[in-house]
Parts: structure tokens; sequence; C-alpha cells
């Protein structure tokens, strides 16, 4: 299973008053993660945005293990824990500057005409993005 690791830098501006990232942010983080991992695959949302297609959040989950804190080092690791064709789980652990696991999570996709939000195949509508999810799933790189 690949898993793709982006750095984030901590900004003051995500803290809250105790210093610590406020909770909203992670999701921005695993937003970016996803992106970067969309990339690495070679990928790129804004082709099928170019077809007039997103990809919402459907459901997300996330749970908080330990606090991060503006200056630290940090990143997010992320990879496709499970996908159908239709609906992409992506999975998400956010690591502090020492290696341990500050945040975990998921997010689950579909994708949808953007002026109906009518759900598509992603397997149909884009058959080299099923393909590569399909790669991730078996553990192939």
């Amino acid at each position: 299973m690949n898993k793709v690791r982006t750095p984030i830098e901590v900004r003051y501006q995500e803290t809250d008053q105790m210093g610590v990232v406020y909770h909203a942010n992670y999701l921005v983080w695993f937003e970016i993660g996803r992106t970067k991992f969309i990339e690495n695959l070679g990928l790129l949302y804004a082709e099928m945005e170019e077809h007039n297609i997103v990809s919402p959040v459907v459901d997300a989950q996330m749970s908080f293990k330990k606090p991060i804190r503006y200056g630290e080092d940090t990143a997010v690791k992320t990879w496709v824990e499970t996908y159908d064709g239709i609906r992409t789980v992506y999975a998400y652990n956010i690591i502090n500057q020492n290696g341990d696991i500050a945040v975990s999570g998921t997010t689950k996709h579909v994708i949808v005409h953007k002026d109906t939000f009518r759900p598509l195949s992603l397997r149909k509508a884009f058959p080299e993005w099923h393909q590569a999810y399909m790669k991730q799933v078996k553990g192939e790189s």
C-alpha cells in the first residue's frame, strides 16, 4: 500500500487559545495530503473538474491522540483505505515531530456532476483513476 508523506507547516493562525491546532484544521490537512496523494499517482483533480465533475466528502472521521502545536514539524501520511468503484475512503495519519501519530482519520468520497450532484461511477467515468486506485487497494505500486 502506497502511503504518501506530505510535510505540513503549522501556522499560528491554525492554533486556538490553548496553543494547539484547532481540530477543524486537520480536515484541511487531510485535503492537502489527499491532493498530494492523487498527484503522486499521476492524476489531477483539475482533470475531473474540466468535465464538470467534483468529489465531495460524504463522511469524515477523526481521532485525536496528541496535540500539535505551532512551530512543530509535522506531516500527513495519506493512502487509499478502501475503494469499490464508486466510493473511495482515504485514510490519514498526522505525524508529530517525534514520529508519533497525533491524529488519525478517514474521509469517504464519491464523484458527482457539479450541477446536479448526481453520483457517478469512478470506474466508468475515469477508468485511469479506477485502475490506479485498484492497484493501491491491492498493494501494488
